[in-house]
């Protein structure tokens, strides 16, 4: 038998082999479930909602821990919901930086600048969820949000996934059907990549017998991975033809909208989208430059009064901002209830910087609502830095939840044992 070992393949030579220039993700050999339909007869979503600025600690926290908290200003908002929601404190990744740290939110910790050090990049909760959900749904994950976005959604590849921020496009998107024309250039769209994905799989095959065990492995692993994208491009192609479902709202015109005022006419489209079933996993940005001046009593813009140095005039100012913002996820709540999906729905919520005045990424403000879970008020994580509990901890069991198997996200070095997600 010969010992003579296999030799060397360059990786790069193997793309360009190809004639192609694509990045291999790292994969787990768990991963040919990451597009499959969750195995629940209803099906489980996730809605998430960052906030780039926070939410000013001394309002939003309660002083009591457990289910019979006082309610904070802040939530006094959605006190009528107060059964249906967990507040969290003490949760971070140990992100820094404070505007620049706030992208983190949903990526279990994880900078862009750091992210190649992990085998996942810097993906995002909504991104690991929507590769489970797959093509189960018209669209794998809406990212929708007010002009500016806070850098919340990322890819496995590392890539920012830009929010729409035009509720006339998002509308579009959900219920105008597309004319044949429109259908068939994305048909052959389509075809092209799955050509595409034919030339690569060819190409790994021919190098098959060269590699070593290890190597065979890694690549048998990739190739499951293209079987899956051609499966979603398939899939995706079978959607192109199917009506999409009639709108129980009036078009919507398209303008120019940065006003916090186009918040619940988002938060009806984000519920229009999950109740009809074209997406399970949606996420909405509130950036930290937007007009608030058509609220009473608001002169100063969302970003200054942040940055308010406990100047009591920008602290009112303030609470009648976050106010308004909790009043609208009131809303939200009771349309998701209405809509009968509230208990299907893990509502996530909260955001990379806790302190908008200190630029601080430490002890955020975290919520989750809905889901069917027992929630507990208020759960008060250890605050000191030894015992600390990763916010990324509270994202892998939402991510089981949701129904991916998984046993790391980020940073996490567990899952979240203060709560119950079964």
């Amino acid at each position: 038998m010969s010992t003579r070992e296999p030799r060397p393949i360059d990786r790069r030579s193997f793309l360009q082999g190809a004639g192609l220039s694509l990045a291999l993700p790292f994969l787990k050999s768990g991963a040919p479930r990451a597009f499959a339909a969750a195995p629940e007869e209803r099906p489980r979503r996730i809605l998430a909602i960052g906030n780039h600025l926070g939410f000013y600690p001394q309002a939003f926290f309660p002083k009591e821990a457990g289910a019979d908290y006082v309610s904070s200003q802040t939530l006094k908002n959605i006190e009528k919901h107060r059964k249906d929601f967990t507040v969290f404190s003490n949760l971070d990744d140990g992100a820094h930086g404070g505007h620049s740290g706030v992208h983190t939110f949903l990526s279990g910790g994880i900078r862009k600048e750091e992210s190649g050090g992990f085998p996942e990049k810097n993906i995002s909760l909504d991104q690991v969820a929507a590769e489970h959900s797959g093509s189960t749904a018209r669209f794998p994950s809406i990212n929708a949000g007010l002009a500016g976005g806070t850098d919340m959604c990322w890819t496995r590849t590392g890539v920012r996934i830009p929010p729409v921020n035009n509720p006339a496009r998002l509308f579009e998107a959900l219920f105008v059907q597309s004319s044949k024309a429109e259908r068939d250039l994305e048909r052959k769209r389509l075809g092209h990549r799955g050509s595409v994905l034919d030339a690569l799989r060819e190409s790994a095959k021919s190098l098959h017998g060269n590699l070593n065990n290890a190597d065979r492995d890694k690549l048998d692993q990739y190739l499951t991975s293209v079987r899956e994208v051609e499966r979603r491009l398939q899939m995706s192609e079978a959607w192109l033809d199917k009506p999409k479902p009639k709108p129980a709202i009036d078009p919507i015109a398209d303008e120019e909208r940065m006003h916090i005022e186009e918040l619940p006419l988002f938060f009806d489209l984000l519920t229009l989208a999950l109740q009809t079933d074209s997406t399970r996993v949606a996420t909405f940005e509130i950036p930290m430059g937007f007009t608030t001046s058509d609220l009473d009593n608001v002169t100063s813009g969302y970003h200054g009064l942040s940055h308010h140095s406990k100047g009591e005039d920008k602290l009112e100012q303030l609470k009648v901002v976050e106010d308004y913002i909790f009043t609208q996820v009131n809303r939200l709540f009771d349309g998701l209830q209405e809509a009968k999906i509230f208990n299907d729905t893990l509502v996530v919520m909260g955001s990379g910087m806790s302190d908008g005045s200190q630029h601080s990424n430490k002890d955020l403000p975290v919520l989750l609502a809905g889901g069917g879970l027992k929630h507990q008020g208020h759960v008060v994580s250890p605050a000191d830095k030894h015992k600390r509990v990763p916010l990324s901890n509270l994202w892998l069991s939402s991510l089981q939840w949701f129904g991916v198997e998984r046993d790391r996200f980020g940073k996490s070095n567990g899952t979240f044992s203060q709560m119950d997600f079964s």
